[in-house]
């Protein structure tokens, strides 16, 4: 008889997800993904001004803050056309750049390598030999049998306290650990290396945005001026602590997260085969040279990939209403139109008012609304977003980088191109990303350096700034790549308000259920894709995929109580 595991909730992730796995005997043959909590930040945005949302947006989730408030203030310059000085496009770059490499290592070290690495094995480590294997990856100047031996002694401290603290929520001892105690020990080092350079590198973001999390943008620009002679604005010093930043990021990524990656990857070929689910891939492209205005200039283009088909990318249209649309036929909301309408987010809805059955606690009603998702699609496809589609749409368009990186590491593991498409593929590709972009770091930098000394200090547009200016009818949409994907929000603006607001994350892509016609979302057809269980009492096989993708349930899901009312009201002054 065919059995359901029920994985809920998903640790070491923001927010709330339940995964739950139809098993037929120890191979999963469907599963099904449910965001279990509400968010509403839309109809908070509805009649507010149009040049304030970047603040209410960036708390749709506490960890993907930046990249929320640069889509709003995107969606409000698109819908207004309003073009910004280079030089916020470059300390945007900057700021967006620095999010992706910051988050890209903690989701690494501090979230997924826990499903590779089994920390109470670094207890039978042997510190030289640790040196030994650290030292042959790369120069990073941790790595003597002294300093491993000072983290191992650190380690048993954890475990003879009796609990593993920060390094809870895992299962230790599990047979589908198969790296030996001296990759855990170094692993399990860096991890707590990591924590310290997280720190240091988030302050990219106070400098140019005053903060972090939450740094302040500004439709128009940035709301950083740049003076030389200045203390109160971007001055030379600051400018050489972001080179520092810069650097450290640098060093970081090529001598620790990259090596790393690949070293723990080959014990784990055998993932290059599985977790792949839809092999269709999306991105809007981001990292403009020229302003939002030209999609030619950005780094990473825009485009879709169906089937697999790298010889072929099509184009997309972010304001067409047949090309992006969400469906609610297995969510817990309602259209006008009905559970099986789509609805582009310019027509978007974000209704409370569902009256179905409610939330089971003990299995999902999977032919019934089960989660508080909605199911995006891409004329019709569902698609998988993120790291993954942006290396797959690099390499599929030529970039140099790119396509050195990815044969490297198919060398390096002695894999075929195949293995991209698989959850191995995914963890593989956001390390590549992370170096891709670290490296595009310096010459965003560089030219904000060059622009500066050429006299150029210009970083915000006042042009239609003031309401007056604007037409009684616009409508605009703000897209980029966050760390976890496509992300856009569409803005529409009647008499210099908000009238309607919809935001489609990246996990809403890759976590929605299934559709009208009973498509899977990203999550559901990874699963179904070649996973067997050990242990359906320890599903670490369910983690490592579900992982891979880095999900941001706090994103995606759009607050109320379990009777639909209002929880708090936010009065702005």
């Amino acid at each position: 008889m065919s059995k359901r595991v029920v994985v809920d909730p998903i640790t070491r992730i923001e927010g709330h997800l339940r995964i739950e796995a139809q098993m037929n005997g120890d191979r999963i043959e469907s599963a099904w993904s449910s965001g279990t909590m509400v968010r509403g930040i839309e109809i908070i945005l509805q009649g507010r001004d149009p040049r304030d949302p970047w603040a209410f947006a960036q708390r749709i989730c506490g960890v993907c803050t930046l990249v929320h408030g640069l889509a709003s203030i995107r969606a409000v310059e698109n819908a207004l056309d309003y073009k910004i000085p280079d030089n916020a496009v470059l300390i945007r770059n900057l700021m967006n750049g620095a999010q992706h490499i910051h988050d890209h290592v903690m989701h690494f070290y501090h979230l997924h390598a826990l499903d590779w690495v089994d920390v109470v094995s670094a207890l039978d480590a042997d510190p030289k030999a640790t040196a030994e294997l650290a030292q042959s990856l790369s120069s990073w100047p941790k790595s003597s049998p002294g300093y491993f031996a000072d983290m191992k002694k650190k380690l048993k401290g954890f475990v003879d306290g009796g609990q593993l603290g920060i390094f809870a929520n895992a299962y230790w001892g599990h047979p589908a650990y198969k790296l030996p105690p001296e990759a855990n020990l170094m692993a399990v080092s860096h991890y707590l290396e990591a924590l310290s350079w997280q720190r240091d590198v988030a302050r990219l973001h106070t400098i140019f945005g005053g903060k972090n999390p939450h740094p302040n943008f500004v439709v128009g620009g940035v709301p950083c001026a740049i003076d030389l002679n200045s203390d109160s604005a971007i001055n030379a010093k600051r400018l050489a602590q972001v080179q520092d930043i810069i650097t450290q990021m640098q060093t970081f990524v090529e001598q620790v997260y990259l090596p790393e990656t690949l070293a723990i990857a080959s014990f784990y070929k055998d993932w290059a085969s599985r977790g792949e689910g839809l092999g269709n891939f999306l991105t809007y492209g981001d990292f403009p040279a020229n302003g939002m205005q030209d999609p030619s200039g950005f780094m990473i283009p825009g485009g879709a990939i169906l089937n697999r088909d790298l010889g072929t990318i099509h184009d997309i249209d972010m304001n067409a209403a047949d090309e992006i649309q969400e469906y609610v036929s297995h969510s817990w909301y309602e259209y006008e139109a009905g559970k099986n309408a789509g609805l582009h987010p310019y027509a978007g809805e974000t209704t409370l008012d569902y009256t179905g059955p409610e939330p089971p606690y003990e299995q999902l009603e999977v032919e019934e609304p089960y989660s508080w998702m909605e199911s995006p699609r891409w004329r019709g496809h569902a698609m998988e977003v993120g790291p993954l589609a942006r290396v797959l749409m690099l390499y599929a368009s030529g970039h140099e980088q790119t396509r050195e990186l990815v044969g490297m590491t198919l060398k390096k593991l002695d894999v075929p191109v195949d293995a991209l498409f698989s959850t191995l593929g995914r963890t593989a590709a956001r390390t590549l990303e992370t170096k891709i972009i670290a490296d595009a770091m310096q010459g965003w930098f560089d030219d904000l350096i060059a622009n500066i000394k050429a006299g150029n200090t210009r970083t915000f547009n006042e042009v239609l700034w003031e309401p007056s200016s604007w037409p009684n009818k616009a409508q605009g949409v703000g897209f980029m790549e966050a760390p976890r994907g496509a992300l856009a929000h569409w803005i529409v603006i009647n008499n210099e308000k908000i009238e309607n607001y919809q935001a489609v994350v990246p996990s809403t892509w890759n976590a929605g259920p299934r559709d009208a016609t009973g498509q899977p979302g990203a999550y559901e057809a990874a699963l179904a894709d070649n996973h067997t269980l050990h242990d359906p009492k320890q599903p670490i096989e369910i983690l490592r995929t579900i992982h891979s993708f880095d999900p941001c349930i706090a994103c995606a899901v759009h607050i109320t109580d379990p009777d639909g009312e209002e929880l708090i009201s936010v009065k702005a002054v």
